[in-house]
């Protein structure tokens, strides 16, 4: 094999060997890189040639090339414009952390050949629309790419070959999602269970790895060639151990298909992950989730700084919003709730009321109609008690304002899953108690996904991603996304 890696659906893949024929997947649009290419380097250099002309600095022309030039540079070295990461992310993050290494490296060339006079302000503001372009680009391929993938284009076309229970639960994760490149095709389940998850069966394999091995070979190579597959997705287990799926590679990698194989991990970010060779075994290396060190340290010193500023800078909304709550219907300003945070150490959490009084007394006689049935989570979208003032404070999330002192205190996070009831909790599987591994947050991967729209699996998972995955940069992401969930109030009731 000529490469090993993981991807980020957790997923362990494998090229054939140099030489050998690769069929090629579906391609992105070929647009995404020249589109790419364009706005960094003119979004760039059209602004400091503006900003040196406009302040008479010298050589504006040479000085906007070098910053093109470097910006291009930058990014190409962390392999942004490689085929498999355009148009994949539009997070913010990872583009203000090339920013970041761009001005690095300007403060060092300019250490070493400006005039210890000269000012740096131009040229450092000079760059902050190229950076805002480049962000506008990253998104617009980004949702161009995904609203293609959701019209079955720019796709890897995949043959599953796995037992039958493990193939029904691949192949309904697969396509419960649209943001992958992946599309199952067909499946070749292992044994004498039935499939249930409606893939076409391409072939079978039998359950008892005989001699049959270049017979089963062939079987999945006219399976992926009946159904157009461009890569074999292969599960291990009890029927499909070493030795069998060995033999399975040997065949897809020299007919020119690439193979990937599941792992049986899930939820698992990619930075986490590392694959190592020891006595001729791949292993797959998974490094803890943080819980300590650096990172939490900032979370925790950036989540009350901000939450003390925010207080500050928020106390007329808060005035505005007390008033308008007490004055239009009658109760207290604030509504008091006992929560589970981390570690399920419970915790009063506040928040602008936007029921009537006796919501609570009410609450049994709505069970029925609870729109997530079979959740902890009550939920309806035409709430009756919700007071014509509160559905404006829903809709916009600014009932929620109050938990920065929950913040400041240090019971909640700015970022994390959602804080839950006791009443919740106590029906919690094992599973749904690690989301209390991390202190709950003002908002999270649900809030910026959906919120109320959600499933109660939707969001446990997107819970567990972020329990096991969080790190201060995914947060500055979130934190980033809110703000167009908050605007756009989709799921919030």
């Amino acid at each position: 094999m000529r490469r090993i890696g993981v991807s980020d659906t957790g997923i362990m893949t494998a090229e054939p060997r140099r030489g050998t024929r690769v069929r090629s997947a579906a391609a992105k649009p070929t647009w995404y890189l020249p589109a790419a290419l364009v706005t960094d380097a003119a979004g760039t250099a059209i602004p400091v040639v503006l900003v040196f002309v406009l302040t008479r600095q010298p050589y504006p022309a040479l000085c906007a090339a070098l910053a093109a030039g470097g910006w291009l540079a930058v990014r190409a070295a962390r392999r942004r414009y490689s085929a498999r990461q355009l148009g994949e992310s539009g997070a913010v993050v990872p583009l203000l952390q090339d920013w970041l290494l761009l001005l690095g490296v300007l403060a060092v060339v300019r250490a070493f050949t400006a005039d210890s006079a000269a000012e740096p302000q131009p040229a450092l503001l000079a760059l902050l629309p190229g950076l805002v372009l480049t962000a506008g680009t990253a998104k617009l391929l980004h949702h161009h790419l995904v609203a293609s993938r959701r019209e079955g284009r720019a796709v890897r076309r995949v043959l599953v070959v796995a037992e039958p229970a493990t193939a029904d639960q691949v192949v309904g994760q697969l396509a419960a999602r649209t943001d992958h490149e992946y599309v199952v095709v067909g499946v070749v389940p292992v044994g004498e269970a039935p499939l249930s998850c409606g893939a076409p069966e391409a072939a079978r394999l039998g359950p008892v790895p005989a001699d049959r091995a270049g017979w089963e070979a062939q079987a999945v190579l006219s399976a992926a060639a009946e159904h157009g597959a461009e890569l074999v997705l292969a599960a291990p287990g009890p029927l499909l151990p070493a030795g069998r799926l060995r033999q399975l590679a040997w065949a897809v990698h020299d007919a020119g298909l690439p193979l990937a194989v599941l792992p049986g991990v899930a939820e698992v970010a990619e930075r986490r992950m590392r694959l190592s060779v020891v006595a001729g075994l791949t292993l797959l290396h998974i490094a803890p989730p943080l819980r300590r060190g650096a990172q939490s340290t900032l979370k925790a010193a950036g989540d009350r700084v901000a939450a003390a500023v925010g207080i500050a800078l928020l106390a007329p909304v808060f005035a505005v919003i007390a008033a308008a709550v007490k004055f239009t219907s009658p109760g207290p300003v604030f509504h008091r709730q006992t929560r589970l945070g981390r570690g399920g150490a419970p915790f009063t959490m506040w928040k602008f009321r936007s029921m009537v009084q006796d919501a609570e007394q009410q609450k049994s006689t709505l069970s029925v109609v609870n729109e997530h049935d079979g959740s902890p989570i009550f939920k309806i979208r035409r709430d009756p008690r919700v007071t014509r003032v509160g559905e404006v404070l829903r809709r916009s999330s600014l009932d929620e304002l109050p938990q920065l002192f929950n913040v400041l205190r240090g019971e909640m996070s700015l970022v994390g899953p959602r804080p839950p009831l006791p009443e919740e909790v106590a029906g919690y599987s094992d599973t749904e108690l690690r989301r209390l591994a991390v202190k709950p947050g003002m908002t999270g991967l649900w809030q910026v996904s959906g919120r109320s729209d959600l499933t109660w699996d939707e969001t446990i998972a997107l819970d567990l991603h972020y329990v096991e995955n969080w790190s201060f940069a995914h947060d500055m992401d979130v934190m980033a996304r809110t703000l167009r969930a908050v605007v756009d109030g989709r799921g919030a009731y």
